[in-house]
């Protein structure tokens, strides 16, 4: 805990990594298979997708659990290795990462609407997510990064999850893919001030549509919230297939000279999220941190 505070608290931009999912696919992670799967049976291409962003210069890791709690595993018919999952991942990535390098566990949306839209409980979400966050923090995780959220409920749960399971710090973003707000009708500095008056330690926005929409989302937020420490993981772009396969457009090099712009936001942690490559982390480490 006090190290992941000490290196937020230091000077300048943290790096994150990049695309987890698209990454493995490229890996050879068949279509339609949970990527949190290969944390048990193939731990090795798990390793690889961590150090080639450990090697392009990312100062904190994500690790491979993105869809690893009870209800989203449940889908993938491994509701019942909770905790093997995400220990093995947390694992996995603490064993790349080393000592210099940060981890983070991820921790997605249980894919379920919340009552009463869906038919998941508030309690049924903070026990699935406190589950998952002390499987993380067994491993060895630095802090928890509760990402991808539309629905502010349902972030609340996690962060109320998590708070029951370990005393790590907590960083939430939220997709704002949806016309400027995201799919559950959130803006930008609702979840600012909202998520900040929580007592996280960081904010902001990942995945989305498009960089400039993710740099207008943390705009949003800065105003909002100006004393926010504030996070951006943005897709490097919306997809478009060619030969059967997804292929983002955007480059190291767009990918760079919008990371310059949300570094004048004064984000303090950058990284990518769908379809970023060690490429494109490599260029924003080398142009944001020398």
């Amino acid at each position: 805990m006090t190290k992941f505070k000490d290196r937020l608290s230091q000077g300048g931009i943290l790096i994150a990594d990049g695309a987890t999912g698209t990454t493995l696919q490229k890996a050879g992670l068949p279509t339609g298979t949970a990527p949190e799967r290969w944390n048990l049976e193939n731990p090795d291409a798990i390793r690889a997708l961590h150090r080639g962003y450990v090697e392009a210069g990312a100062d904190l890791i994500l690790t491979n659990t993105f869809g690893g709690s009870r209800p989203r595993l449940r889908i993938e018919e491994l509701g019942d290795q909770v905790h093997e999952v995400n220990l093995a991942a947390a694992r996995l990535a603490r064993e790349v990462a080393g000592e210099e390098v940060l981890v983070l566990g991820d921790i997605g949306p249980t894919g379920q609407l919340l009552e009463p839209l869906g038919i998941l409980t508030y309690d049924e979400a903070v026990t699935a997510f406190a589950e998952q966050a002390a499987a993380l923090a067994e491993g060895g995780v630095d802090a928890i990064l509760i990402e991808t959220m539309s629905d502010l409920k349902e972030a609340k749960a996690a962060i109320e999850g998590t708070r029951q399971a370990t005393g790590l710090p907590i960083l939430v973003t939220m997709s704002f893919d949806t016309h400027g707000h995201t799919m559950m009708g959130v803006k930008p500095a609702q979840a600012a001030r909202e998520l900040w008056a929580m007592g996280v330690a960081a904010v902001g926005a990942n995945c989305g549509r498009t960089l400039s929409e993710n740099l207008e989302a943390i705009r949003q937020m800065r105003e909002a919230m100006p004393q926010a420490t504030l996070m951006a993981k943005p897709n490097a772009g919306l997809p478009r297939m060619d030969g059967g396969q997804s292929v983002y457009d955007v480059t190291p090099e767009i990918m760079v000279d919008y990371a310059q712009k949300f570094a004048a936001l004064d984000v303090k942690i950058f990284g990518g999220c769908c379809g970023s490559t060690p490429d494109h982390i490599k260029e924003v480490s080398l142009a944001l941190q020398g």
